[in-house]
């Protein structure tokens, strides 16, 4: 299967580079490029992509807004967004977790990662990057608007569950997750979403959201580090 892909970006080049890195990859097709928030989201809903790569900061209506809108319309539910963010994080980029972005990369990202990324995200996973996931989830969980979780929801969780959202938390993948608790990527994926429905997050990154405010974020006990 084509993985279909927008582009949004203003700096015209930006989109250049990484429109050639996407279609280096049999399974990747770049669909549309837009330079502002507002014709991304005009593209999206016309062409349906699989897998939108926003950038935050553009002209008019910015990459924050039209995610916003992008993921409130159920007729682009299927669409997954990508935030490309600086080091740098601000309120666009908390804002983004909030509205249901599924990933963050930075936009000095190598390119086997990036179309790794995209492959990641469409297959249904959260991606946050290494370098800015646990400065940026801790900072999340402490300011205000962030998703409410029930205080008492970890302990509704299986041992098992609160293991693989502890994982979760640490950025791994499904198949990771089954290759460190010896289980297939199949039986990891089932007991993400169950987790998910128990404490009632939306997707893998406020998961890692509940991770984190719930105090699951870590090793947990019987998981040996990843060496």
């Amino acid at each position: 299967m084509t993985i279909r892909v927008l582009l949004a970006d203003d700096q015209t080049l930006v989109r250049a580079g990484f429109h050639v890195l996407l279609e280096r990859a049999e399974d990747i097709e770049v669909v549309g490029e837009a330079a502002d928030g507002e014709e991304a989201v005009a593209l999206t809903r016309a062409r349906r992509p699989d897998v939108v790569l926003m950038d935050v900061r553009m002209p008019g209506t910015d990459g924050l807004t039209a995610t916003r809108r992008i993921l409130a319309d159920e007729r682009m539910a299927e669409v997954k967004v990508i935030v490309l963010t600086t080091f740098d994080l601000d309120q666009y980029v908390f804002a983004a977790l909030h509205a249901g972005a599924s990933g963050f990369l930075l936009k000095d990202i190598e390119p086997d990662t990036l179309r790794q990324a995209v492959r990641t995200v469409f297959a249904g996973d959260a991606l946050l990057a290494p370098q800015v996931t646990r400065r940026l989830i801790s900072a999340f969980v402490g300011r205000p608007g962030q998703p409410a979780f029930d205080p008492d929801l970890p302990g509704a969780l299986t041992d098992r569950e609160r293991q693989v959202v502890s994982l979760v938390a640490e950025g791994l993948s499904n198949q990771e997750i089954g290759r460190r608790l010896a289980m297939s990527p199949a039986t990891a994926k089932t007991h993400v979403n169950r987790a998910m429905t128990k404490v009632g997050a939306r997707d893998r990154a406020q998961l890692v959201v509940f991770a984190y405010r719930s105090g699951l974020a870590g090793a947990p006990p019987g998981v040996p580090p990843q060496r």
